[in-house]
């Protein structure tokens, strides 16, 4: 049987193999630091069947560059071996939610989570360190020396995560916030579908720096908008005088042609033009008429033709002076529009006899309007922390929480009813407050995943004299306490405040309020597992999973490895005495216990699992190991079996 990886993709290896199958003659061979000959790409072949006119060494060229881009961009393809693990205590019904709670640095989840949700996330939304010289940003440590990363004060938590105060005094302040953002966008893309859509939150401090990394990761073509939001701060700080009532958020989409922006509801404001009612409800009328820009019959010929009025008059979409106009639609529409009772004819009495003009109805029902990039109509900052400060007691636990209001009208715009949710700068949970929130309102089951590294809470703060070591905690039970009071209004009748679903309603989903957390540690293996030709002999035959590692780690490193959904149902039991997993109802069965006899491996080859996974000396004998495949063969030759 083959072995498990144990890692994530190479993703340098991954590009050279996407460049060779469509330049072939690009590929080459180079002995490397190992000794090893390794596949590389001949990059002055590469150049000049990319370009007739090569661009060589310091030529000009428009370019955004600053010192390490090149370790940032690398950072972003290289593997990780690490795992995450279950913590099932600090999780809420974890057996039976889609959600994903996970604490580790960023960077490392986002690897683990490329292969297994690629192109599976529909919305992104981040709200990282601004830059403002205060903040602490992850240090990916690209060029110091161990001695010099090791001296910096307060550079890790108690996990031994990275965080650096990024001063502004420090000589690489811009540099190091781009080379911390920069690999973390790169893999982000790759999370996300093709109609996928991704905010980053910013102020003024990186805005045109950021613009800049985001046009070369997404693509300049696929900018959406930048949206300016009002903080709601009119007496805060600024600069030079000037108060800074505002922040933004850049808007790029994984593909543009691909990408949707769904309408808002409209407000009771938007709703006063509907100013007609009927048995269909309330409606306007605009002419069908082509008014306007290219509004002649010689631009859309095909658009000129009579309707038939009321008293069989047949009218001609003449302008006001009498040329030739057109309608905005073909015959054929036409006749759709009456069948659905949106004509409507207005009459007038002229010194010419009687005049008909036909307008189109527009229903309010399901009418939305397309979002602005001005934001000035949600609560600011200041309604964000009383939020928090209503959730936890009266204490202000958590500085600068975005408010669930800027996060509900981004789900709306960017999001369906059943969509994958990132946010791999979590803070105090906002994202997962806010579609937890739309699932309630709209009936949805959104799925979210939160990231955030454990940063540990200061002393003198109310965070942590209420008991929350460190940012995560603050998270999870922000996810709880939210989620409480949420569910117990949504199980209460809602039509009384017009919405979708009632007490009795069957088709009502159930709201997913849970969260399953996960942590980030390093591999479940020993070293001994990845270099066993740098392991002595003896070494060889000890376990090569470390011995604080239970079935259910093994399990969730695993399901990494066989593009499994970390939220997947899991289910155990117990065959002949040993534990057994079941991921998505039997399609990977797994069993790490020893000694595992034919009982076990022939009950699990019956139930034709897509894999089956194994520790390598789980087997209980020789002769078991030898009936291993025919027992498989017998019952279940598709099987992927798998050992680690």
């Amino acid at each position: 049987m083959e072995k498990l990886k144990m890692r994530t993709i190479d993703y340098t290896d991954n590009n050279i193999e996407k460049i060779s199958q469509l330049f072939p003659n690009c590929l080459t061979e180079q002995i490397g630091a190992d000794g090893q000959i390794h596949s590389m790409i001949d990059f002055d072949i590469l150049r000049q069947e990319l370009s007739k006119d090569i661009v060589e060494g310091n030529q000009e060229r428009y370019q955004f560059t600053w010192p390490d881009k090149k370790k940032a961009i690398r950072i972003a393809n290289t593997p990780s071996t690490m795992t995450l693990r279950p913590c099932r205590k600090d999780s809420l019904d974890f057996d039976n939610t889609q959600n994903l709670y996970i604490e580790g640095d960023n960077l490392e989840v986002l690897k683990l989570l490329r292969e297994d949700y690629l192109g599976k996330v529909k919305m992104i939304y981040i709200d990282p360190p601004y830059n403002t010289g205060n903040d602490f940003v992850y240090e990916d440590d690209f060029s110091q020396t161990s001695t010099a990363y090791s001296s910096i004060s307060g550079q890790t938590d108690s996990e031994g995560n990275r965080l650096v105060l990024n001063a502004e005094s420090n000589g690489r302040f811009h540099t190091d916030w781009l080379n911390m953002i920069y690999p973390r966008l790169k893999i982000a893309r790759d999370l996300l579908s093709q109609d996928g859509i991704c905010f980053v939150a910013i102020d003024d401090h990186e805005l045109f720096n950021l613009k800049k990394i985001c046009d070369e990761v997404f693509g300049a073509s696929n900018f959406l908008q930048l949206i300016t939001r009002s903080t709601g701060t009119p007496t805060g700080g600024g600069f030079d005088g000037l108060v800074n009532e505002v922040d933004y958020m850049l808007i790029y989409a994984k593909s543009s042609p691909d990408a949707t922006i769904n309408g808002l509801p409209m407000s009771e404001e938007d709703a006063k033009i509907y100013d007609q009612n009927d048995e269909y409800g309330r409606y306007l009328i605009r002419p069908l008429r082509r008014t306007g820009g290219e509004d002649r019959r010689e631009d859309r010929p095909t658009m000129f033709f009579p309707i038939e009025a009321p008293d069989g008059t047949m009218v001609y979409p003449y302008g006001p002076t009498g040329y030739e106009s057109r309608w905005i639609c073909s015959p054929e529409t036409v006749e759709e529009l009456k069948r659905n009772h949106l004509i409507y004819w207005k009459k007038a009495e002229t010194a010419n006899g009687v005049k008909w003009t036909v307008y189109q109805k527009y229903y309010l029902e399901n009418r939305t309007k397309a979002p602005g990039n001005l934001w000035d109509d949600i609560e600011g900052n200041k309604k964000a922390t009383r939020d928090i400060r209503s959730l936890f007691d009266s204490k202000k636990v958590f500085d600068f929480p975005k408010p669930v209001s800027v996060l509900l009208k981004a789900l709306r715009i960017a999001s369906n009813k059943d969509s994958i949710i990132l946010d791999f700068f979590s803070g105090s949970a906002t994202t997962a407050h806010a579609v937890m929130q739309l699932n309630a309102e709209d009936g949805g089951c959104r799925k979210y995943i939160m990231v955030q590294l454990p940063e540990e809470t200061d002393s003198s703060t109310e965070a942590y004299k209420a008991g929350y070591r460190n940012i995560c905690e603050i998270g999870k039970e922000r996810i709880r306490r939210a989620g409480a009071l949420i569910e117990s209004s949504y199980s209460k009748d809602k039509a009384s405040e017009g919405g979708l679903f009632t007490q009795d309603d069957e088709e009502k989903p159930k709201l997913d309020i849970g969260f399953r957390v996960l942590k980030l540690d390093s591999s479940n293996m020993e070293d001994v597992y990845y270099k066993p030709e740098d392991s002595s002999d003896a070494t060889l035959f000890e376990d090569n999973v470390k011995p604080d590692r239970t079935g259910e780690d093994l399990l969730f490193q695993v399901m990494l490895e066989c593009n499994l959904p970390l939220s997947a149902k899991i289910q155990t039991e117990k065959i002949a005495g040993k534990e057994v997993f079941s991921v998505n109802n039997g399609y990977l069965i797994a069993c790490f216990d020893e000694d595992v006899n034919e009982e076990v491996i022939t009950a699990v080859a019956k139930r034709k699992p897509y894999y089956f996974i194994m520790r390598d000396k789980s087997l209980s004998s020789d002769n078991v190991a030898d009936n291993f495949e025919q027992i498989f063969q017998a019952y279940s030759k598709d099987t992927i079996r798998r050992i680690l």
